[in-house]
């Protein structure tokens, strides 16, 4: 009977996923530094992100989906922000700043090779 490994990282996947699995992982230990856990919608997210991680790591479909998820959820104060301020506010240069990993992690995840990696893969 094989055993099953669990694992962190996965350095057999494409670059895309790698790098989205530790910004997954990154978001989830600032969202306990800063305090995110103590809200239950802030708490889910952080959960969320570990597990999506986890999970990507050990190519489980449902892990890819959740990372999307978790990872639209949070552009979307951005989107709020600027709808109730205008489009001038991505001038902002705090907002593009922190704007730069949500960003990217979205863009990762549904990155062509990301997709293509886990449709074929993923379980």
């Amino acid at each position: 009977m094989g055993m099953e490994t669990r694992r962190w990282t996965n350095p057999g996947q494409p670059q895309t996923l790698q790098i989205a699995v530790f910004l997954l992982y990154i978001n989830a230990v600032f969202g306990v530094l800063f305090g995110q856990v103590f809200s239950l919608l802030g708490l889910v997210i952080v959960i969320g992100q570990a597990a999506a991680g986890f999970g990507i790591a050990n190519e489980k479909r449902w892990a890819y989906w959740l990372g999307v998820g978790v990872a639209g959820l949070a552009l979307v104060p951005y989107i709020l922000f600027l709808g109730s301020n205008g489009v001038g506010a991505i001038f902002d240069i705090g907002l593009v700043i922190n704007l730069l990993f949500p960003v990217a992690l979205f863009a990762l995840l549904l990155h062509p090779m990301s997709r293509d990696y886990q449709r074929i893969w993923f379980k």
